[in-house]
């Protein structure tokens, strides 16, 4: 939850009625985002 929290700026009391299916789709998605954005940013240097 962590992970997701962090990404979309959702404070765990908005993720508590998620199934475990949709944390775990919402965590694909955020690690996803988080490689997406490091990537872009490291491409610079």
């Amino acid at each position: 939850m962590a992970d997701i929290a962090i990404i979309f700026h959702w404070p765990p009391s908005e993720m508590a009625a998620f199934t475990l299916d949709e944390l775990q789709h919402w965590h694909t998605l955020a690690v996803s985002r988080w490689n997406r954005v490091n990537s872009a940013e490291n491409a610079d240097e």
